[in-house]
Formats: structure tokens, C-alpha cells, sequence
């Protein structure tokens, strides 16, 4: 697709471009005017709402970026898809149990998160996985009463007599034994306690999953029984006599899963285990299927690491009849079916918008008509391949500049060039490399090695963002999200660009790309047009990012907005969040900062003594002193 100033350009070829309606899933889409739009769905018909009408809204409450921003409708959505989805697979399978959804509290633990799945998820019974102290504290204050609550993890006493009690208050609460070493403590503290447990057990399937957490499958994976330990702890819990307690058999297949092949593979060998335990006598009630639903960040609905070759639907089915299909074989009843979908329920309700601070450019800057008289041979031949490009081969024009640009190097660090001489021939280099992108762009965009020269030239647009705090898994694991403007895309984007953060760090960057359906190495990117804020939205953040971020740099948390689309159009604000001060992210790193200020003040009180200051500099600097630990750790343009 040409992007030339001079293409008729419209936001039907920007949706094309940057693939929003396919990883979108009708949760966005692009309007007329070029706004990237936010929907929601009601009795009345779809509501649609841009963007930039809630980065204005945010702005006028005070609110500068980077922002998160959370949408509480589609978090409602997917809890309903989920569920709904379900119970038309059971259906129409002729399914005899039921479902019940899980979410694990480790993909995104923020309060406003947990409390939404809590109360719109009460409807459909959709419970809590926790695997710490912690996560089962604020499960146990989130959770409807007889919710299900499913406990992961390693399992101390504190732990474990809390699930307890948690149970005589009314909770299904499963204790899910991991390591055969958990059951004795679990045994000693339900005889202490008097309080029998429901007990879960985690095995290990056989079956190996493609993407990206390919170990949390197989007889490496850190948890779970192998079949061995799995009879054994049958059989302990037969000779205490409690087993009756071991109501659940728990499997975890693995995380964002691209094919339903090996979904299904892995759901029929866990679907073996639980018809062999109920032949056994095992009570078993419940089959947790675990995680592995995925999100298609790219949206082309492939086996690539961050696709999927399914939708909802399709996974539901998969599940619903393969684990019918096992046990009717051996005449099992069917069971309560828990998924534990974390990344597809959270996802798409979360995204980072965040301004561009400035642009930096790989292109010339003035060249002279002709070349100096003094010019070296190299240098010389640069100009001639400068000036006579347009007549010959453009990828055999810029090899040969290529090659001479890496020995002018050579010969400066040598000494046999001066400073000027190098200038020059970096500028007829750039000027060569820039004109061979633009015609074959023209001519064939998807010439081999195109994409690598584009890489080479892409502009760093610096966003006013920290990759470590906001989204650190596109630095750790190469996690790729969908990024784009979220207004002008009505015009065209005509240039490349990668995008660099606040941190002082080269890894705080992001340069891959969905775009057309695929991975990219540069984002189309528009012009900067001056007074005037260029934004961009990271899309499909919601799991994850928000608990694992640091504080490279000391940037902390940004200001977090949650809002509610109306019927109307609107949107209500349901909860604000201002991000981290300053004073704030230097205490979590444990500096006072009354301490800092008092150390402060100290040292502008021996300048005066000193004559450097006097004393209204004095007052001065101690009130910027003390408005920056106020203020926030991102960057403020001047004027805000």
C-alpha cells in the first residue's frame, strides 16, 4: 500500500494498515475523521465513542500523560462471552455438567479489576484463582459468597488454615496440591483446625504447546504431579480416609495456546486422568482446564506466537466435546468444567495512550552542487553515486554506497579522514538510502530487503512512556501489541518510525509492529505538526503489564483512568487514579523525602552563608525543590 502525501488516503486504508478491526474484535474501530473509536454494546444498538473525546475529558480533570486507561464495558463483555459461550457448546454438545469461569488474580491484581470481575461476573458464578497469602486476602474480600475460589501455589500454614476458614464461611475453596510435600501439612492443619478441605490435584500432561510458555506444559514443568505422585497421593488420602475431599482435578495446559490442536490434544489426555480417577473411586466433581486461551494481538488468525487459529466459540466447542467425548468412552459422568482465562477476559479492556516529545530523522541536511576539490576518491565516488542514481540499479546504487560509508568509517578512526570529510559522505549517504526507500516503495513495497533498509532509516519518535513500567513484557519475552495514532488517520502516514521512551536505557523501545495482518520492524507514523499533541495508543495491555512494571529510571506509575460507556454516548469516570509523585517512587526505593528536602534546604542555607545565593534564590530553589517531589516523574511540557 502506497503512503505518499500525494495518495488519496482515507481511515478505511488506515484500518487496513494497522489491522483494527481484526485484532480490534469490535471493541474499536476507526471513524470517519480519522479517531480511533472505543465501542460498547447495548439493548439499543452499538454506542461508539473516540478516543480523543476521553483524552480531552482527562485533560480537563487535570490529567497529563501517559495515561491507562481502562474500559469497564469490555471487561464486562468478555466475562459474558466467555460464559455465554460455554453454555452454547454444552448445549449443543449435548453436554451433562456445567461451566464455571476462574480468574486468576496474578494477571492483573489492580483493585477496580478484581471488584469488576466480582460483581459482574456474580451472575454467572465466575470465581477467583489466587496463588499467594496476598492474592487469597483480597480474593476472600472480593468474592460472592459460595463463590469458587481455586488456591495455587505453594501453601503454607497461614495459607492454608485461611482457605480453611474460608470454607466454613461458605466458600468453595479448593486447596490444589501441586507437590506431593503440600498434603501433609494440608492433612495436619484440616485435623487441627477440625475442618475437612476441598482438595484439588494438579497433573502434568505429556502433550507440548507451541507459543511462547511452551515449559508450563510437559514432565519439566515446574508444578504439578506426575502420574506417579498422583497415585500416591490418592492413596494417602484413602488411608486417612478423606478421600472424598479430593473433589477436582486440575491441569493447566499453558498460556496465550495459537492451536487448537494442541488444546485439544492436551484436553483429552487430562480428560483420560479424570475418567481413570473416577473408575478408581475417586469422588471427582470439577475438571479445571486452566489457562491457554488465547488473544490474537496480530488478528490473523494463525499459529503465530501472538495469534490464534480459533475464536471463543471455537475453543468452547473444542473443550465441551473432547472432554465428553473421553468420558462417555468409559461412562463417567460429566463434570463441572473451570477454565482459568486470565489473558482473554483482561486484555482488551486496557491501553496506554501517551504523547510524542520529539523526532529524530535519519535524513541529509544540505548538500553542496558540487563536489570539493579536495574531496578523497571514496568520498568523490559518493557523489558521483549521489548525483547519477536516478539512472542506475537503486539496490546496487546503494550496496556500493553501503560498502564505501563503512570504509569512509575505517579511514577516519585511521586518521586519513578529517571530520568534515566524514560529514559529507554520511549526508550523500543518506540522501542515496533515502531516495532507494522511496522508489521502490513506489515501484514494489514488498521488495526483498525493503524492510531492512526501512529500518535502518526509521525516524525514533520519543514517547512520553517508560517500556519497563508500562509495558514491560515487549522488552522481556518480545511481547507485540497493537500500536497506533489514535487520531489523524484520515491523512496519510508517511513515515516509518520506531518508538523510543523516557529511560536512558536502548532497550526502552518498541520495534515490532502488527500492521497488515503480520509483524513488522517500523510503525507508519505521521508528521509532527507543531502546537499540537501527537498521540498513540498501545492496545490489548490489560494482562500483566500493570503488576510486572519497574522503575527503570524511577518512573512510576502513570495515571490510571476507568471509565463507562453509556447508552447515550457518553461516558461516565468511574474511577481515577493519579499516578506516582515523585516523593512517592523515591520512598519505594527508601529515601525520606521530608529527609531529602531537610538535606536540601541544609545546603542552600550554606550557599547563602557562602554569598553564592541570596536568600530570595534561597526561597526559590527550595519551592521548585518541593513542587518537584509533588509532581509527577513523567515529562510536562512547558506551559502545563
Amino acid at each position: 500500500m502506497k503512503r505518499t502525501q500525494a495518495t488519496a488516503w482515507s481511515s478505511k486504508d488506515s484500518a487496513e494498515l494497522y489491522g483494527i478491526h481484526q485484532w480490534g474484535k469490535g471493541n474499536f474501530d476507526l471513524s470517519a475523521d480519522g479517531n480511533v473509536r472505543v465501542k460498547g454494546q447495548f439493548p439499543s444498538g452499538e454506542v461508539a465513542i473516540p478516543l480523543i473525546d476521553i483524552v480531552t475529558g482527562a485533560k480537563q480533570r487535570g490529567y497529563d500523560f501517559p495515561l491507562l486507561l481502562r474500559v469497564e464495558n469490555l471487561l464486562d463483555e468478555r466475562i459474558q462471552l466467555l460464559n455465554e459461550s460455554f453454555a452454547t457448546a454444552m448445549a449443543e454438545a449435548g453436554y451433562r455438567g456445567r461451566y464455571q469461569g476462574v480468574f486468576p488474580v496474578k494477571v492483573n491484581q489492580q483493585c477496580q479489576v478484581i471488584r469488576e470481575i466480582s460483581r459482574f461476573g456474580a451472575a454467572y458464578g465466575h470465581g477467583l484463582e489466587a496463588g499467594s497469602k496476598a492474592e487469597l486476602l483480597l480474593a476472600l474480600a472480593n468474592l460472592n459468597e459460595g463463590g469458587l475460589l481455586i488456591c495455587n501455589g505453594y501453601k503454607d500454614r497461614e495459607f492454608i488454615d485461611l482457605g480453611l476458614w474460608a470454607g466454613k464461611l461458605g466458600y468453595r475453596c479448593f486447596f490444589v496440591i501441586e507437590s506431593p510435600t503440600e498434603l501433609p501439612l494440608l492433612l495436619e492443619r484440616s485435623k487441627a483446625t477440625g475442618i475437612k478441605p476441598l482438595i484439588g490435584v494438579r497433573i502434568k500432561v505429556s502433550v507440548k504447546v507451541g507459543g511462547l510458555w511452551t515449559e508450563t506444559t510437559g514432565d519439566r514443568s515446574s508444578f504439578g504431579l506426575s502420574t506417579a505422585q498422583l497415585v500416591a497421593v490418592v492413596d494417602q488420602l484413602r488411608q486417612a480416609d478423606m478421600l472424598g475431599c479430593l473433589q477436582l482435578l486440575h491441569c493447566h495446559l499453558g498460556s496465550q495456546i495459537p492451536d487448537i490442536e494442541e488444546i485439544r490434544a492436551g484436553v483429552r489426555e487430562a480428560g483420560r486422568f479424570y475418567a481413570d480417577l473416577a473408575e478408581e473411586g475417586v469422588p471427582l466433581q470439577y475438571l479445571d482446564l486452566g489457562g491457554g486461551l488465547a488473544v490474537d494481538y496480530i488478528g490473523n488468525q494463525s499459529k503465530q506466537s501472538h495469534s490464534r487459529n480459533y475464536d471463543m466459540a471455537g475453543y468452547c466447542r473444542c473443550l465441551v466435546e473432547t472432554v465428553a467425548a473421553t468420558l462417555d468412552r468409559k461412562q463417567v459422568a460429566h463434570p463441572t468444567l473451570i477454565t482459568e482465562s486470565g489473558r482473554a477476559t483482561v486484555a482488551h479492556t486496557t491501553m496506554l495512550l501517551f504523547d510524542i516529545l520529539d523526532v529524530l530523522r535519519f535524513e541529509p541536511l544540505s548538500l553542496p552542487e558540487n563536489c570539493p576539490a579536495d574531496a578523497p576518491p571514496l568520498v568523490a565516488r559518493q557523489f558521483v553515486l549521489h548525483q547519477q542514481q536516478q539512472e542506475a540499479d537503486p539496490f546496487l546504487t546503494y550496496n556500493e554506497a553501503l560498502a564505501n560509508r563503512d570504509r569512509i568509517r575505517e579511514l577516519f578512526r585511521q586518521g586519513e579522514l578529517n571530520l568534515r570529510q566524514r560529514s559529507l559522505a554520511e549526508n550523500l549517504f543518506l540522501s542515496i538510502a533515502r531516495r532507494v526507500t522511496t522508489e521502490l516503495t513506489a515501484a514494489s513495497p514488498d521488495a526483498p530487503g525493503l524492510n531492512e533498509l526501512r529500518k535502518s532509516l526509521a525516524d525514533i519518535y520519543y514517547g512520553n512512556f517508560s517500556v519497563f513500567q508500562s509495558l514491560p513484557d515487549t522488552w522481556a519475552i518480545g511481547q507485540v501489541y497493537p500500536v497506533l495514532p489514535i487520531h489523524r488517520l484520515h491523512e496519510a502516514p508517511i513515515r516509518d518510525g520506531i518508538i523510543s521512551d523516557l529511560t536512558c536505557d536502548c532497550d526502552g523501545k518498541l520495534d515490532c509492529f502488527v500492521l497488515n495482518g503480520g509483524e513488522q520492524q517500523t510503525l507508519p507514523l505521521h508528521q509532527l505538526k507543531e502546537n499540537e499533541d501527537y498521540i498513540l495508543g498501545v492496545f490489548l495491555m490489560g494482562a500483566y503489564q500493570e503488576t510486572l512494571g519497574d522503575l527503570h529510571n524511577l518512573f512510576g506509575d502513570t495515571n490510571v483512568l476507568s471509565i463507562r460507556l453509556n447508552e447515550d454516548g457518553s461516558f461516565d469516570l468511574v474511577k481515577e487514579i493519579s499516578g506516582d509523585s515523585i516523593a512517592e517512587v523515591l520512598s519505594y526505593v527508601e529515601y525520606h523525602p521530608e529527609t531529602l528536602f531537610e538535606d536540601f534546604r541544609t545546603k542552600t542555607e550554606q550557599a547563602v552563608r557562602d554569598g553564592k545565593i541570596n536568600l530570595t534564590e534561597r526561597r526559590e530553589i527550595l519551592d521548585q525543590f518541593a513542587a518537584r517531589l509533588r509532581g509527577s516523574t513523567y515529562y510536562k511540557r512547558c506551559g502545563k
